[in-house]
């Protein structure tokens, strides 16, 4: 990460085959999204329609030329943090993204909090923090979500990111669902 100025810590996408847990998750977790976020798209009044199942959206994204898969480890030591980003790989793209936390937050490690940023416009920027714990799974939006203001829906930015790590070490799974160029 420190080479690219993304932070501090170590990350490893997985080559195909994934393990058969990663695309099992990719493939269940999915159908249930992807409702989500074509209503999303239709509130937005953006012409994007999401397939139905995991394997049409990669099947677009290996036709758009993207073919690498973007399922990764994440790994913070003392110091480590990552900074405030949208994991966009592509023109092909799926507004929604997982992340699975795999060791206990105050035990396993203090600090590293997930941090999400709303950047709302013709407003300052709104911070929220979380910190999930072992086995626990978050769904957020990859780039923007809709938000319902007094003229309608309108689209708020977010990025997403990690502060720092104070003692231990924070392993994640992030799940994102399309792939990313070659």
């Amino acid at each position: 990460m420190e080479r690219y100025r993304f932070g501090l810590g170590e990350y490893r996408y997985f080559d195909y085959p994934l393990p058969e847990i990663i695309q099992n998750i990719r493939e269940s977790v999915y159908p249930k999204l992807a409702p989500v976020a074509n209503t999303w798209m239709q509130v937005l009044n953006i012409d994007t329609r999401y397939p139905d199942t995991f394997k049409e959206l990669q099947a677009q994204c290996h036709a758009g030329g993207q073919l690498k898969p973007t399922p990764l480890i994440l790994k913070y030591g003392p110091g480590g943090f990552n900074t405030l980003h949208q994991d966009l790989y592509g023109d092909i793209y799926f507004p929604i993204q997982t992340v699975l936390f795999l060791n206990r937050a105050d035990e396993d490690y203090t600090g590293g909090e997930f941090v999400l940023v709303q950047q709302t416009p013709r407003a300052q920027s709104k911070a929220i923090v979380l910190k999930p714990n072992k086995g626990d799974m978050l769904i957020f939006t990859t780039n923007f979500r809709p938000v319902k203001g007094s003229k309608g829906y309108h689209r708020v930015n977010m990025k997403h990111g990690v502060s720092e790590v104070r003692s231990g070490e924070r392993y994640t799974l992030g799940v994102i669902f399309h792939e990313a160029l070659s």
